[in-house]
């Protein structure tokens, strides 16, 4: 008895389930986020992941392009009052500024759920950053690649993974040179690797859900499909 009350305790603790949304650039996960963000307000945080690259210009240490506020350490921010600070594939770039030997001491003991290299520089999502997003009673979106994906399957997280994948590639290679934000180098890169992120989504027991973004209020609908019961529980929690 006195462990399933423990058990209960503890859920209730932890929070609402986190959500794994992955999927190539130019998807269309940042516009099924901003519909998500509008509908259902107050309800999503993102945690702010650690990196080992230099800020760009406007950047500051665990703050976003708009320097909003947050907490100190494992960082916490409203979704909806950050979308406007993006990065190249439309999603918020905000971070903790760290060294190489710092980022990787904290891989060796145990702090991440899962980290990646892109680029000569080492990004990763803090175990800390994703609880203090649950403490606040807020779904913890996890904006993570394949790799990253399979590395939080090792943990005991628990989360609802989520692909958000295009048509195809050749409506994938429109949608990014449509952005003109890429050179042709980094543009064939971001190809390739969506090459391998729509091969391997279709591994079975990878994914929760795989969307085929070709239609965009079709794909919305499924999203939403697959989150209503957090989002649900978050509502309830929010009213008591």
């Amino acid at each position: 008895m006195y462990l399933r009350l423990f058990s209960r305790i503890f859920s209730a603790m932890a929070g609402p389930r986190p959500v794994v949304l992955s999927g190539p650039s130019g998807a269309g996960k940042s516009t099924l986020l901003k519909m998500l963000m509008k509908e259902y307000e107050g309800v999503f945080g993102f945690s702010v992941s650690h990196t080992t690259r230099d800020p760009r210009h406007g950047e500051e240490n665990g703050k976003g392009l708009n320097r909003l506020p947050m907490l100190v350490g494992a960082a916490l921010l409203p979704v909806a009052d950050v979308l406007s600070s993006v990065s190249s594939d439309g999603l918020v770039e905000d971070y903790h500024y760290v060294t190489r030997e710092q980022m990787t001491e904290g891989i060796a003991s145990g702090e991440f759920i899962e980290n990646a290299e892109f680029s000569g520089n080492m990004y990763g999502t803090s175990k800390a950053s994703v609880q203090d997003v649950q403490a606040k009673n807020l779904i913890c979106i996890l904006d993570v690649d394949i790799q990253g994906v399979k590395n939080i399957k090792k943990t005991d997280l628990n989360p609802i993974y989520v692909s958000i994948q295009p048509p195809s590639m050749e409506i994938l290679e429109k949608r990014l040179r449509d952005r003109q934000t890429e050179t042709e180098e980094s543009l064939q890169k971001r190809l390739e690797t969506a090459r391998l992120d729509i091969e391997l989504s279709k591994e079975p027991g990878i994914f929760d859900l795989v969307i085929i973004n070709d239609n965009l209020e079709e794909a919305y609908g499924k999203l939403k499909d697959v989150l209503v019961d957090e989002i649900a529980k978050v509502q309830e929690a929010n009213k008591s």
